[in-house]
């Protein structure tokens, strides 16, 4: 394939991240910063720069290799986790905060709620831009069925969706805690390589709002298989993560003397 094509890709992923900046700002100016609506607008909007911007990496990794797709998505996770604030685009960071009480199942319900529609309807906008046809990476793409990216048994893709997000989630805990330097780059190498490894497996999604948007509906598997692989897998390790890194032999083993100074 073309360079142009790959130029086409990256300019469109460019243009959803400035046009989501965009929307951040206006809403910021026009709403009132207390209450839940900013906060669900805030998630609508990051769930669908996500989604927008991983559709188009589909297109990346199907014709340019797995690297290209590597490289774009730790670059696009270094940037949200610097402008995305508060949102995070995905139910079960939501979740860990209800599982700690620091939020409502109300306020989880909405966010995620938020979240789906944000990531969903901008299908629209993509399936548009593809029905233009500006790249031939794009050809029958806007109409095209698509297939599942899950290549395992459901109930092994759950584990693998799972573990993955435990490891994810853990990691990006203990970065919170420990606070490196380039800690944002860290937190996005260790995801993006997790992405990488379950990629021929699973798709590599820990994200139940990305996997339903890119891939509910798709030939390969069943809704409820969907439901199982990408909500209860990654939900479950999520949960499971905010259990394990209370143990103190995984504290010890993650934060080391780091927690010992703070004790002090």
């Amino acid at each position: 394939m073309s360079m142009s094509s790959l130029a086409i890709s990256t300019g469109f992923m460019v243009g959803c991240c400035i046009a989501a900046e965009i929307a951040r700002r206006i809403a910021k100016r026009m709403l009132n910063e207390d209450g839940i609506v900013p906060i669900l607008i805030n998630e609508a909007i990051a769930a669908a720069e996500l989604c927008a911007c991983c559709f188009e990496l589909i297109i990346v990794a199907d014709n340019f290799g797995v690297a290209a797709y590597a490289i774009f998505l730790f670059l696009l996770t270094v940037w949200w986790g610097k402008v995305w604030g508060d949102a995070s685009a995905c139910p079960y960071t939501h979740m860990e905060d209800m599982v700690e009480g620091r939020t409502s199942i109300k306020e989880v319900a909405l966010r995620t709620w938020a979240e789906l529609m944000g990531g969903c309807c901008v299908y629209r906008i993509v399936q548009v831009f593809w029905w233009f046809e500006f790249a031939e990476t794009h050809a029958g793409r806007a109409f095209e069925e698509c297939n599942a990216d899950l290549q395992v048994s459901p109930y092994v893709g759950a584990v693998i969706e799972g573990i993955a997000t435990l490891l994810c989630r853990l990691a990006s805990k203990t970065i919170s805690e420990r606070e490196p330097k380039f800690g944002s780059i860290i937190d996005s190498f260790i995801g993006t390589s997790l992405v990488v490894a379950a990629f021929n497996y699973s798709g590599g999604y820990f994200n139940p709002v990305l996997a339903t948007a890119l891939k509910w509906g798709c030939r390969g598997h069943t809704n409820l298989e969907h439901i199982i692989v990408y909500w209860i897998g990654a939900c479950t390790g999520a949960i499971l993560s905010v259990v394990v890194f209370r143990l103190p032999a995984v504290r010890k083993i993650l934060l080391g003397d780091e927690l010992k100074d703070k004790k002090e």
